[in-house]
């Protein structure tokens, strides 16, 4: 906890100073962020430290191997979906990124089962992605290749299965159909600093940077 006060005092006598004016704005203007960025929880993924963005350039919304809930609106909680609604329909952001993961243990957990096991919470959220990890298993042993090669193929999938189920909101699928949103596929492998996109025509991810 003193690391994290000392980074505050750090943050509030150099940063914050130096940008004043833009706290200031954002205190009385609010937000109107351009982009929405739904990416997993994961520490080693900072969001803000990747892109290099100024606080109110972008809504984010973080959980468990970045996932996206198809929509539905007969259970209790909704946390990821209300944070979308809010950012689509209220804040009218023009892009909608999932950004997914190399090591992500959310994948792990999905593809070897028994790394979710003894968890109340994690089990069950990932199952959202469940026939992905069928898919990427078959895929593996019948190409004859590694859990881990698995493994990352189920990261870039979830990416896919996050995106589809992004357009099962209503109100999405009426913004892109329109062009008033666009919506966006990335994985980003931590040990190499690497980031790729999916390219939906031809289902495969590229490099970008």
């Amino acid at each position: 906890m003193e690391r994290l006060i000392e980074g505050f005092q750090h943050f509030r006598a150099t940063y914050f100073e130096e940008n004043k004016t833009l706290f200031e704005t954002l205190a009385q203007s609010g937000q109107k962020p351009k982009a929405l960025l739904i990416g997993c929880s994961d520490s080693r993924v900072d969001p803000g430290l990747l892109f290099g963005t100024q606080p109110g350039e972008m809504f984010v919304i973080r959980n468990v191997a970045n996932l996206v809930p198809p929509f539905e609106t007969t259970g209790t909680y909704h946390g990821t979906s209300a944070a979308i609604e809010f950012a689509i329909r209220r804040l009218e952001v023009e892009h909608a990124v999932v950004l997914g993961h190399a090591g992500c243990g959310g994948v792990r957990a999905l593809i070897e089962q028994s790394a979710a096991d003894g968890t109340n919470f994690v089990r069950p959220w990932m199952d959202i992605a469940r026939t992905a990890r069928d898919r990427c298993l078959a895929l593996a042993h019948s190409a004859g290749k590694t859990i881990d090669y698995a493994r990352e193929m189920c990261e870039k999938e979830t990416v896919a299965v996050s995106l589809a189920n992004l357009m099962t909101f209503p109100w999405i699928r009426e913004r892109v159909e329109q062009k008033r949103l666009t919506l966006h596929g990335w994985w980003f492998d931590v040990e190499k600093g690497t980031l790729w996109r999916l390219d939906c025509q031809s289902n495969t991810f590229q490099q970008i940077a």
